[in-house]
Order: C-alpha cells, then structure tokens, then sequence
C-alpha cells in the first residue's frame, strides 16, 4: 500500500497563523488513513486533536496515539510527524507562541473537556482569520480550558541507539510480536545483556515495561473503531481480555470503556 505524504513547504490557503489580535487558529481537514503529516515544525504551539479517527504523533525521543478523547500539545518549534492511524477529523488549533498554556517544550498529553470539544467546535464556526468579540472569549475561553485539562502519561519513549531504534520501530509495527529480548537481540545484532542495559538508559524501564507501553498505544485505535475488548486482547498478544483491562487501567487509570466513552458520546450528538 502506497503512503501520501503531505509535505508542509507552505502555509495551506484555508489556514491562518495565529497573531497577537488572534492568537488561537485553526486548520481543519480530513485525513484518510493513507496520508500522513511528514516532520515538520513552526514557529507556534499546536493542539493536535481529531473529532473523529486516531493519529499517532510522532517527536524525536517519543510517540503517542492519540484517540478522540485525548489531544496533544507541541511546544512551538518542536519537530513532528502524525500518522493517521483510522480516518481522521483533524481540527488542529495554532497557538501563538506567546500565549503557550504549558512552559517549556515537553509535549503534553490533554484529556479533552466536554468544555473544550465544544469550545474548539465554537471556533471553527467563526470566520476565519477575522477577529470578533465573540471569537476573542472564545480563544481566551480555549486557552484558560487547555490548562485545566489532566495530562495523562500515555507516551511511548523512543531511543538514540540505533540497535534499539530498530528493535523499538519493529515492535511499534509489530505489537503483539512474542520475540523475548534474546530473540530480539539476535534479529539487530547486539547482545541481550546491552539491549537490557539500553533500554534502562535511553528509555528508563525495562524491555518488557516498554513493550507493555507500545501495545496499549495500539489498543487505542481497535478500541476506538468498536472491536470486542477480547479480540483487542488476542490482537495485542494478551493472555486474556482480563489481563489487557487490568494493565490498562494500571497504566490508564480506568478502563479501556470509561477512557473512550466521552469521545463516543460526543460521535452520537
């Protein structure tokens, strides 16, 4: 299967930058699952959410998969790429720079308000690029929301080393993937005992916490478009649908139902 690339060498005709008169923005599109957002960066914050689908956003030492009940935060200047991972509503929010929610340049993951799904709905009924009294409250409205809203701990590091880089991108594409550590270190060419140490180092947990990480990433998107939370187990290499729930909601801090309801809820209005 071919991949589109949509390469951002310019700044899209129905797209704004965000200014001091109006420093929230937003470029709606819709994005099937075979295009994808190369890396790139600009000089404003951005709010990547989607109405609808899953992304998988992309920086240089982490990766998230990001359903509709959850958004990320990328600090201006910091290097992305998304991946669309399930058709995509894409409603990405420009930030001025000056006006950041969160300091420095950590990404942050948001569980999406009820307040701020309808509040980023508001905006795109604004015509945009003109400023309004009503488009201000809304923009300061979004702004005071992004910073109320919980970060949830979702993200799934990724190393320097290029031994474990290969490991890691081939059990991101391959998750439920049985291969022990001594079965992966034959496959890139070092031993177990350095891809243990590596892996403590460059990505702060063991070989099988970080693979326990990657397969809940990808249980967002089975989980997302409705499939039975047993065969998302068996998918994802799971023993049972029990053992999958009991480690998501250790991870989570709920249950793969309770996580997604409020985006399925807002998919019925």
């Amino acid at each position: 299967m071919s991949i589109a690339i949509v390469r951002h060498t310019a700044p899209l005709d129905d797209c704004n930058d965000p200014t001091e008169r109006l420093p929230v923005t937003m470029c709606a599109r819709d994005l099937p699952a075979t295009r994808n957002l190369a890396p790139h960066s600009h000089p404003w914050g951005q709010l990547t959410y989607a109405l609808d689908g899953v992304l998988r956003v992309t920086v240089a030492d982490g990766t998230w998969i990001v359903p509709p009940s959850r958004a990320i935060w990328i600090a201006p200047h910091v290097e992305h790429a998304v991946v669309v991972l399930e058709e995509a509503r894409l409603r990405p929010l420009r930030i001025l720079a000056g006006r950041s929610p969160f300091p420095g340049a950590a990404c942050q993951v948001l569980a999406v308000s009820g307040l701020l799904r309808e509040l980023i709905a508001a905006l795109e009924q604004q015509p945009p690029g003109v400023p309004t009294a009503r488009t201000d409250l809304v923009c300061d409205l979004i702004l005071d929301e992004m910073a109320r809203c919980a970060t949830r701990p979702i993200r799934v590091p990724l190393p320097r080393d290029k031994r474990l880089g290969a490991l890691c991108a081939a059990l991101i594409a391959e998750p439920a993937a049985a291969l022990t550590l001594a079965g992966w270190a034959a496959r890139v060419g070092a031993s177990e005992r350095t891809l243990a140490r590596l892996f403590e180092r460059e990505l702060g947990m063991s070989f099988g916490q970080w693979r326990q990480q990657v397969r809940l990433a990808h249980a967002a998107p089975l989980i997302a478009r409705g499939m039975p939370l047993g065969r998302v187990a068996e998918q994802l290499g799971y023993a049972s649908q029990s053992a999958f729930s009991q480690m998501f909601r250790k991870t989570f801090g709920s249950s793969p139902s309770a996580l997604f309801a409020p985006a399925r809820a807002g998919g019925q209005r």
